[in-house]
């Protein structure tokens, strides 16, 4: 029942006052020990008091994000929702200036485009301070109409979006209000007028001051043409120094462009190297691929060959126990071709002629016989 909306208020920009303010901050507001204790029961007569005893303005703060007193009032004043003249009165009132503030702030949130300008726009003319409590918990100067202009320009303020508004010249356009006019256009215009009026009394003046001065006194002309003279060289310098700084971007912008064609160039080297490197890999990778497919095809034919000799020496050494083991007359067969084979030898020798008594004779039938010539005759 404290929460609830007066049935008697009227929805505002189409919706509950309340919920002119996010539901996270709302509940907060609602938790609040001040909101419990302080704002329970206020009406529009009794809300001016708590007004009078603000001493800051802020929206939330701390690690929990507490809601201020200065944000439970404006809570508590769009759920009674006071009449405009009382929102007013809030406005123009010029002792309390926190009661000023929170009336404008409340008629920023449910005012119109047109009482929103008409009523905020001459607190801009109030520059007295004002506490501001931080996020952190910390607090901060600032003024009344450095709040007024957050109000008229921000999307946002003391943690509370607010609704928006049209621009002041498209409604000026409209006709709906008058131009705006600054408390110093009066003031500026006084002084416009002031300096026109001197104005030709101080050329007629210089002039008769110049003409005194030139004929009295050659020093003080002396001096202004050095003066003069001393205006000159100095615009000559700053000429110079103008071109110079001009010379020296130039060259410093054809310097950068040439480190940037230097760095491209490079780059280009860098990948080209690093592409042609990737291609010797792969042919080096297909290289070693085949290799090591040849050293095992070489490895399979050693053991095979291995295997096969092996196999070859069990197969000998069986036919050579076969041939101790058989009959002696197999074993005289055997013994007589290779008696035949030692007398064809003999003979071979005695054709040769290498079995000559003369030493001389028999070495040169060997030398003969190695080259396939016919042996020396006796």
């Amino acid at each position: 029942m404290a929460n609830r909306t007066d049935p008697s208020a009227k929805s505002i920009h189409g919706t509950n006052p309340q919920n002119l303010v996010e539901k996270i901050l709302r509940s907060k507001i609602y938790q609040n020990t001040y909101w419990k204790e302080q704002c329970f029961g206020l009406t529009a007569e009794t809300l001016v008091d708590k007004a009078m005893e603000l001493d800051h303005l802020g929206g939330t703060h701390g690690g929990n994000r507490k809601p201020t007193p200065f944000i439970c009032l404006v809570m508590k004043m769009l759920q009674i929702q006071p009449d405009k003249e009382i929102v007013v009165e809030f406005i123009k009132n010029e002792d309390y200036k926190y009661v000023r503030i929170l009336g404008a702030f409340y008629l920023r949130l449910t005012g119109t485009d047109i009482d929103v300008y008409r009523y905020l726009e001459p607190l801009y003319n109030d520059y007295r301070k004002l506490r501001r409590k931080l996020g952190d918990g910390k607090y901060s100067l600032t003024h009344v109409d450095e709040v007024i202009d957050e109000l008229l320009t921000k999307d946002y303020s003391c943690d509370i979006a607010l609704p928006r508004i049209k621009k002041r010249l498209t409604i000026e356009a409209i006709g709906a209000l008058e131009p705006r006019k600054s408390a110093l256009e009066d003031d500026f215009e006084e002084e416009e007028e002031k300096d026109e009026d001197d104005q030709p009394m101080d050329t007629d003046v210089g002039g008769h001051e110049k003409d005194y001065y030139r004929g009295q006194s050659p020093t003080k002309e002396r001096d202004r043409d050095r003066k003069r003279d001393s205006h000159r060289h100095r615009d000559r310098d700053v000429d110079r120094e103008y071109e110079r700084d001009y010379d020296y971007e130039r060259e410093r912008g054809r310097g950068r462009d040439r480190d940037r064609d230097r760095d491209r160039d490079r780059d280009r080297d860098c990948y080209r190297g690093r592409d042609e490197r990737d291609y010797g890999r792969e042919r080096r990778g297909g290289r070693r691929r085949s290799r090591s497919r040849s050293r095992s095809r070489s490895k399979d034919r050693k053991e095979r060959g291995r295997d096969d000799g092996e196999e070859r020496r069990r197969r000998h050494g069986r036919d050579r126990d076969r041939d101790s083991s058989g009959s002696p007359r197999r074993m005289q067969d055997d013994e007589k071709p290779a008696k035949k084979k030692k007398e064809k030898e003999k003979e071979k020798k005695k054709d040769d002629g290498t079995d000559h008594p003369d030493p001389e004779i028999a070495e040169a039938n060997r030398i003969r016989a190695s080259l396939g010539l016919k042996p020396l005759r006796p």
